[in-house]
């Protein structure tokens, strides 16, 4: 099973960092960052992060899907979904080239 970090644990590992703020200051950083680029992806605009990615919604058509339980067909309609592309410094990193 893949492992992944939580929000605690980020916000944990940045108050490691940062030990003059409270753990509490780094959540409302944290959860402040999080809202303002939730809020710029529901108005639909590009976040461009350097170095990192970017993040943009797209537009799904609608589709036949199935209930994996039933196995019925059930009809969803065209959605918008968030989508990231890393950056090439990101990669790189995450790649172990740099």
């Amino acid at each position: 099973m893949a492992e992944f970090m939580t929000k605690n644990e980020l916000i944990k590992k940045t108050q490691d960092k940062f030990k003059t703020y409270s753990q509490k200051d780094i959540a409302l950083a944290v959860q402040t960052i999080l809202d303002s680029m939730t809020g710029a992806l529901k108005r639909n605009e590009r976040i461009e992060i350097r170095g990192f990615g970017i993040f943009v919604m797209r537009k799904r058509k609608p589709r036949i899907g199935r209930n994996p339980k039933s196995g019925a067909a059930v009809s969803l309609g065209d959605r918008r979904v968030p989508f990231f592309k890393t950056g090439k410094d990101l990669r790189l990193k995450v790649d172990q080239k740099r």
